[in-house]
């Protein structure tokens, strides 16, 4: 039993040493410290020992298990410390490097108020279109079903550049050049 519990101290020590991680070094511990665990398997074995090996045992393997102990704490020491440095190396900033501008100015309140709009016209489904500030008569009016005689033709309410060239008015034109093009 003593060569057992020498052999786990062994064992235990030569693979905490090649642990990277502390999740490993977790499993480590419950592998040989555990209610399961190496350690605790050969503990029940003592009551079939004699009277005068309990002791001499019991302090060895309350030794191996105060050396695991050791052991465990300090690599898990050694790693966070480890994981610490890497965090330093990868969040270090260079104070000299310009910062961000910080913008100025805002929104007006108008624009802020359209896009609004927009973004509620565009969640039901509708789409936006831009279409030219100039426009022909016959997107303007003729393809809206307005003759020659209509009111909204009138000179005081549509700025004519020639008399087929209009400045866009309250009519849609652009509704027409998208519904032509779908």
């Amino acid at each position: 039993m003593k060569e057992q519990l020498e052999q786990i101290e062994v064992l235990a020590k030569e693979q905490l040493s090649q642990a990277q991680d502390a999740k490993t070094v977790e499993e480590l511990r419950v592998k040989f410290l555990g209610k399961k665990g190496e350690l605790t398997a050969i503990l029940k074995q003592m009551g079939g020992l004699s009277a005068e090996e309990r002791p001499v045992i019991g302090q060895l393997a309350n030794k191996v298990r105060a050396d695991i102990e050791t052991a465990i704490s300090e690599r898990a020491a050694s790693i966070k410390e480890a994981e610490q440095e890497r965090l330093v190396k990868e969040e270090t900033l260079d104070v000299t490097m310009p910062g961000k501008a910080p913008k100025i100015g805002r929104l007006h309140p108008l624009n802020k108020t359209l896009e609004e709009v927009e973004e509620i016209f565009l969640g039901m489904g509708f789409e936006i279109v831009e279409g030219p500030e100039v426009e022909t008569d016959h997107y303007c009016f003729e393809a809206l079903n307005m003759p020659k005689h209509h009111p909204a033709r009138d000179t005081q309410d549509t700025f004519y550049i020639n008399e087929n060239v209009v400045l866009r008015t309250q009519t849609s034109s652009v509704q027409i050049r998208t519904m032509e093009n779908k």
